[in-house]
């Protein structure tokens, strides 16, 4: 990832620094849009986001679990994820109440 931050970066330096022009900076923009479209990058962004999603996910679930009654009500009104998760009662393994 730093790889490709610091590629991303030097690029960008090259586009601001750059006195070759409006043909150049045309060039640049197709390539990078060019590359944005490429299969295996739509792909890698698609994995990436997925991934993200899951680990948000869970991430989530964990703050409800330990922190879901403490929660107020002026935050849960706003986030429809905990609006649907804190108010519900929920059970554990073998059924029982956690509350």
């Amino acid at each position: 990832m730093r790889k490709l931050t610091f590629i991303a970066g030097l690029a960008l330096g090259y586009v601001l620094g750059t006195r070759a022009g409006r043909e150049r900076y045309e060039q640049l923009s197709k390539a990078a849009h060019d590359l944005a479209q490429a299969p295996t990058v739509q792909s890698a962004t698609r994995n990436a986001k997925q991934a993200a999603g899951t680990a948000a996910g869970k991430a989530a679930d964990a703050v409800v679990g330990k922190v879901g009654d403490r929660i107020p009500s002026s935050v849960t009104d706003r986030v429809p994820y905990l609006r649907d998760r804190v108010g519900a009662e929920s059970t554990d393994a073998w059924g029982s109440s956690t509350r």
